[in-house]
C-alpha cells in the first residue's frame, strides 16, 4: 500500500458502517429505510407518507429515527432494532481488495455505528470484514444517543483509549464528522449518488466538493482511497 504522509501520524482507524463499508448505491439500506417507515408507521397508526415525514423529520433533529421515537413517543428501542436490522444480506457482496487493504493498515480498526451492534456483527461479518476490527461500537453502548451528538464520541474514544490526534474516521453522514473534526480526528466522507441522510450541504455527484470545512478527504469508492492513501 502507498503511504500518505499526511497520515503518518494515524494509528486509529474508524469507520462508519452502513453506506461506509459498502457502497450506498447498493441498495441494501433502501431495506433498513423501508423498513423504519413500516415500524412508525404501525407504532403511531399513520398512513406511511405520513409516517415518513416523521421519520426524516426525527433523523435531522435527533441524529436518528430511533432517538427521535425514544424522546417524543417514549419508545422502548429493543423491538425497533430488531425489526429493521432483519434484513437480506444477499445483495452486498464482499470486497476481497477492501479486506486486504483495511487488514495491511497500521494500528487499530473500530467500528462506530448509530445502528446495533448486532447489526454491525451481521453486516460486518457478510461482507468477511468483522474478524479485522479490533472493536465493534453500537447505540447500545452509548445509551441509545446517537451520533452526531458529542457524547458517544467521547464515550468511544475513553472505552476504546483513543487519543483523538491519532485517528481518522470514515463516514457517509456529513455532519458525523463534525465533532470527530473538532475533536483533532482527520475525516474522510465517503459519498455515492444516493442521500440517505437527506444532506444538501453535499455537491453530487459525490466525491468532488463540499461546504463542510470539517471534512478533510471525500472519496465515493473506499476501496480505491484505502489503497491509494494508507
Amino acid at each position: 500500500m502507498t503511504r500518505n504522509s499526511d497520515l503518518s501520524h494515524i494509528y486509529n482507524w474508524i469507520f462508519d458502517l452502513d453506506n461506509t463499508l459498502y457502497r450506498a448505491d447498493a441498495e441494501f439500506f433502501s431495506q433498513i429505510d423501508r423498513k423504519i417507515t413500516a415500524f412508525i408507521s404501525r407504532y403511531l397508526a399513520l398512513q406511511p407518507n405520513k409516517a415518513r415525514l416523521v421519520q426524516k423529520e426525527f433523523l435531522a433533529e435527533y441524529g436518528t429515527s430511533l432517538s427521535g421515537m425514544m424522546a417524543v413517543h417514549g419508545m422502548d428501542p429493543a423491538e425497533f432494532l430488531d425489526y429493521v436490522h432483519d434484513v437480506d444480506l444477499q445483495m452486498l457482496k464482499p470486497d476481497p481488495k477492501l479486506r486486504e487493504y483495511i487488514q495491511a493498515l497500521p494500528g487499530r480498526k473500530f467500528i462506530f455505528t448509530n445502528g446495533s451492534k448486532g447489526h454491525a456483527k451481521n453486516v460486518a461479518g457478510h461482507l468477511n470484514l468483522f474478524d479485522l476490527f479490533d472493536g465493534s461500537f453500537g447505540i447500545e453502548d452509548v445509551d441509545y444517543v446517537p451520533k452526531p451528538k458529542r457524547s458517544p464520541y467521547i464515550k468511544f474514544c475513553d472505552v476504546f483509549d483513543i487519543d483523538p490526534k491519532t485517528a481518522i474516521f470514515f463516514e457517509d453522514s456529513v455532519r458525523n464528522l463534525e465533532v470527530p473534526k473538532h475533536m483533532g480526528m482527520a475525516t474522510v466522507l465517503v459519498t455515492s449518488d444516493e442521500d440517505w441522510g437527506d444532506e444538501p450541504e453535499i455537491t453530487r455527484p459525490a466525491g468532488q466538493t463540499t461546504k463542510a470545512d470539517w471534512v478533510d478527504y471525500i472519496t465515493n469508492d473506499l476501496t480505491g482511497w484505502l489503497g491509494q492513501n494508507s
